[in-house]
């Protein structure tokens, strides 16, 4: 996700520095992000000539420090609060009083982020959808304490992007999460249940409600590892049965099969195309 929004920035004319925590991280995301753009140019979306000027508009740094020039911070690390109030909190020492903080979060509330911080007004929820260069929608949320300014910055910024972003309230979820992953948990359920086979409810899902892809194609995409914990912090948040992980996506997790990144997870995705596994 934080290579996708670096490199959709570039593209866009912004001067951008990328962060990692190791050099090792750092190398494979800037590879990732040549990678997406030489395949943006062989498909004819973006000119050799707009590439190289993006690139040149890149630069990547494991120091933190590096960052304390920048307009604006989006955080994109792992989904835990901790970690995420503690780069939030060092950045806060860091950074001057016009630069506006947002986080990618996709399930912690932007208030809980914006506590560890002496910045509340000029913090502010910017939530890009996987993969960034393809997907359009940015939700853009604000707190009870987030500035106005702050809000209109943030949302001219989005579109300034190509974006096309709504507005959000600080609640777990926002929008689209709040509606999309009961849906993917209730899949996991009815097959729990026996109501159909993996393939069958993909199938009957796609093509029933014309919907790109069916709710396990989905889940392996979205992360089995990452859709259990946004099921866990959503259900921490408004404790509704509904967003309690069921117990068949805890053991795949357990097994270590977190779909697609990993190769296996519904989908064992190791050939040409993906084949529903045992479970």
């Amino acid at each position: 996700m934080g290579g996708g929004i670096a490199e959709v920035a570039a593209k866009s004319g912004f001067d951008v520095t990328a962060c990692e925590v190791t050099d090792e991280f750092l190398e494979k995301g800037e590879a990732r992000i040549r990678k997406s753009m030489e395949r943006a140019v062989q498909k004819e979306k973006l000119t050799a000539e707009d590439r190289d000027a993006a690139l040149q508009r890149l630069s990547f740094t494991t120091d933190v420090s590096d960052l304390q020039d920048c307009d604006i911070v989006i955080e994109a690390i792992v989904e835990e609060l901790e970690a995420k109030n503690a780069l939030f909190g060092e950045l806060d020492g860091l950074c001057g009083s016009g630069t506006i903080f947002a986080s990618n979060t996709s399930s912690l509330t932007i208030t809980d982020l914006a506590a560890a911080t002496s910045r509340a007004d000029r913090f502010v929820g910017m939530h890009f959808f996987n993969p960034v260069p393809v997907m359009k929608l940015v939700e853009v949320v604000r707190t009870i304490a987030t500035s106005d300014e702050t809000f209109d910055r943030a949302f001219a910024f989005s579109r300034a992007l190509g974006k096309a972003p709504v507005a959000a309230k600080d609640n777990s979820g926002f929008i689209v999460n709040l509606l999309l992953v009961p849906y993917m948990l209730d899949a996991i359920r009815q097959l729990e249940r026996g109501v159909a086979g993996v393939e069958d409810i993909d199938t009957a899902m796609a093509l029933g409600c014309g919907y790109p892809m069916g709710p396990f194609i989905l889940c392996d995409f979205v992360g089995l590892d990452t859709l259990n914990m946004i099921g866990e912090i959503m259900y921490e948040e408004y404790r509704e049965a509904r967003y309690a992980p069921p117990p068949l996506l805890k053991r795949i997790v357990a097994m270590g099969r977190f779909g697609r990144k990993t190769g296996m997870g519904f989908y064992d995705w190791s050939g040409d195309k993906p084949t529903a596994l045992p479970l």
